[in-house]
């Protein structure tokens, strides 16, 4: 038997996004939002409302960044979303997160996030809140690399977040090989 919740905004995994930006005065910020994914091949989209210093700065410099929320920095990566930019202006610092011009957008890498979408502004509805950015880079600490060269979820260590519960969960553990798994049911 199945119960039923009305329209809620329930769906798993909701990751964890850190978004990062500049203001008018070259000041890093960032927010937490989890509302969001990629929307094509090289587009991200995330469902901002209009009042966050983040969106403020976004159509300002018309790039962001985009980092994945961590394990081992939950407790920071929810500190940037309790506080607001418009009301506190070093969130960073007050979490000892560093940051670094991106060398392909006009917005800053949080150092301590080892993966991050470098993004330009595609468009924004303010109505909406609905935001779209071209992913121009996407850049990622060797730390988080395997053996082969490419992004090792188990050691990036990504959160999500549970809208239900109020939760951030920890991913990485593997269940099968994706485009594999499924074919012992072709014929």
């Amino acid at each position: 038997m199945r119960k039923n919740f009305g329209s809620k905004e329930f769906l798993f995994p909701m990751p964890v996004f850190i978004i990062g930006t500049y203001d008018e005065n070259e000041n890093p910020d960032a927010m937490n939002a989890a509302w969001g994914s990629i929307g094509d091949t090289s587009e991200i989209f995330i469902c901002l409302s209009p009042e966050h210093k983040t969106v403020k700065n976004i159509l300002l410099k018309k790039a962001f960044t985009v980092s994945m929320g961590t394990a081992s920095k939950c407790a920071e990566c929810d500190y940037v979303g309790l506080v607001s930019g418009n009301t506190v202006s070093d969130k960073l610092k007050k979490i000892d997160f560093h940051t670094t011009k991106s060398t392909f957008v006009d917005a800053p890498i949080i150092n301590e996030l080892p993966m991050t979408l470098e993004c330009e502004l595609t468009s924004y509805d303010e109505s909406t809140g609905h935001l779209f950015g071209k992913i121009i880079n996407v850049s990622a600490d060797e730390s988080i690399l395997g053996e082969n060269g490419k992004i090792d979820s188990t050691k990036l260590e990504p959160i999500s977040y549970d809208p239900i519960n109020h939760l951030y969960n920890k991913l990485g553990t593997m269940v099968g090989k994706a485009f594999n798994i499924g074919k012992k049911f072709i014929k």
